[in-house]
């Protein structure tokens, strides 16, 4: 016998496995140890009320053999001896591409220019403690991208995209847990994330495919406006019947590449501005509304939007990557810049709450840089990036406000408690951010302490800067190919061409890619 069930109960149900038989058992009529099966589909927490509920929409299966939970197998052919396309970059787009390609026949020559997801830890450790940025290894660039070293959130609107289910499966194939496919806003955290990636390697290099690590690519092979393969810092040459360029959002010198080589880009539309963090505990008892979240809850997040308005123009100011219990990390890709984000463990278990509040770059706020051309917006970053860094002392320790200070215009005397391990130093934010920036950044704060008590208080500081919230570059392609607009066979993906915003996002452009350059390309 097979029941579905769509249930709303308390958290302390929901959350624990033996409650949550228990309840099942009374509700369905069945002894609690009878070889029944659980099969939670779908969980989400309501917490509107003054009561916390959770959705739980659950199979149970009595006296029947349940469908596997996942459809997706890792039968890889072996490609060894296939023809061969170059993907650039190791982050979730180039591995998603890199696995789609092999199952389609192809075998994949995934470069990357950091290390590998082990290896990169003494470079994080290093940043951290010491302050040295290694520019090819760091928390943006290495095996997994940035995506590596977040919270593993794989949460995504782009439902249009492609095949979530399939990535998710995926995922759990190589390592995740089964409860991703089973959460309304599913994350894996940065401590299982090396591992998993680890295992994308495996399954690439166990199907004939390549992944070269310290492998930098500085020029492109072109002829007769296509792209026929790539030139590497040692002066190699790899060919391919195609490029799929997935290098994410911080690889400055591929846009600078594309500018010189009269590869298409243009412009598109980001955010800056800063990391807020605040006590987990005051971040529950806001959302929950109740003092403590309890055991069986999760750490609690937020979302936060508010139109302000500059000289006249409207600035959307906005929570951006909510790390809830994470940790805000250095995340500079060069000598000279101070650059924050932030990232959360599996459990969500650190006692701070962070996220970006980015304020809307407009194109009048590029205009000084328009002699950079497409590359203005990556100029403007790329300015603030050092100007934080030489006003905070030319490391990695970050400047500093109390968010009630920062509002009210005055430099905190003291700072709060912080998780970001370089260091904090107590600064007026103002004088860090330019005024179309930190102007609309203190009128959306405002709005936003007006939704939630004690938000924009001295409970919480800014810490400056958020600049790598996406790409300031697109490398536009055509809709339908994929393929660039002026150079065929090259396939650009992801974040860094602008066309993902996250992990989920990324894997799935990642496999479009893939597909559309076999279809146009595998047997030409």
């Amino acid at each position: 016998m097979r029941q579905h069930l769509s249930l709303v109960v308390e958290p302390h149900i929901a959350f624990d496995a033996e409650n949550f038989r228990t309840h099942l058992s009374k509700l369905l009529q069945f002894p609690v140890d009878a070889p029944a099966i659980i099969r939670p589909l779908k969980r989400s927490i309501d917490a509107r009320g003054r009561q916390v509920k959770v959705n739980v929409e659950v199979e149970v299966f009595i006296d029947e053999t349940p469908t596997p939970v996942i459809a997706f197998q890792k039968n890889y052919p072996d490609v060894s001896k296939a023809k061969q396309a170059i993907i650039v970059g190791a982050g979730p787009a180039g591995l998603f591409a890199a696995l789609r390609m092999i199952e389609l026949g192809v075998k994949p020559i995934v470069l990357e220019r950091g290390k590998d997801v082990r290896s990169r830890r003494r470079d994080l450790a290093a940043i951290n403690k010491e302050h040295i940025v290694n520019p090819e290894s760091n928390y943006c660039f290495g095996e997994g991208g940035a995506g590596t070293y977040s919270d593993g959130k794989l949460y995504t609107r782009s439902k249009k995209r492609g095949d979530i289910r399939r990535v998710l499966e995926i995922l759990v194939a190589h390592g995740a847990t089964e409860e991703i496919l089973v959460d309304a806003h599913p994350h894996i955290g940065t401590n299982k994330l090396p591992q998993l990636v680890a295992e994308l390697r495996e399954s690439i290099l166990n199907a004939g495919g390549e992944v070269h690590f310290n492998t930098k690519v500085t020029d492109f092979i072109l002829q007769q406006k296509q792209i026929r393969g790539v030139v590497l810092e040692d002066g190699r040459e790899i060919s391919g019947i195609g490029v799929i360029l997935a290098t994410g959002h911080s690889a400055r010198d591929i846009f600078e590449l594309c500018q010189k080589k009269d590869v298409l880009i243009e412009a598109k539309p980001y955010a800056m501005g800063v990391r807020i963090e605040h006590q987990q505990s005051l971040i529950d008892s806001l959302q929950y509304h109740q003092k403590e979240r309890g055991k069986y809850l999760p750490a609690a997040s937020y979302s936060l939007v508010a139109q302000t308005f500059y000289k006249g123009v409207q600035r959307g100011v906005f929570s951006f990557c909510m790390c809830p219990g994470g940790f805000i990390v250095p995340s500079a890709t060069a000598p000279g810049e101070l650059v924050v984000n932030g990232m959360s463990p599996s459990r969500r278990d650190s006692k701070f709450a962070n996220s970006g509040m980015v304020v809307a770059i407009n194109e009048i706020d590029t205009l000084p840089y328009k002699a950079y051309g497409a590359l203005a917006g990556l100029q403007l970053q790329k300015e603030l990036e050092q100007k934080a860094c030489i006003l905070a002392g030319g490391g990695q320790t970050a400047p500093a406000q109390l968010v009630g200070d920062f509002i009210k215009n005055h430099t905190s005397k003291n700072l709060l408690e912080t998780s970001y391990q370089p260091g904090l130093v107590s600064m007026d934010m103002l004088e860090v951010l330019p005024d179309f920036i930190g102007k609309p950044l203190q009128d959306g704060l405002q709005q936003f302490g007006k939704k939630m008590r004690d938000y924009a208080s001295n409970h919480a500081q800014i810490i400056g800067i958020e600049s790598r919230t996406s790409s300031p570059v697109r490398i536009p392609r055509d809709k339908e190919s994929l393929e660039h607009l002026t150079i065929k066979r090259l396939f650009p993906c992801g974040e860094g061409a602008g066309y993902a915003g996250g992990i989920m996002s990324a894997a799935m452009d990642g496999e479009r890619c893939a597909e559309k350059l076999i279809e146009y390309y595998a047997n030409v």
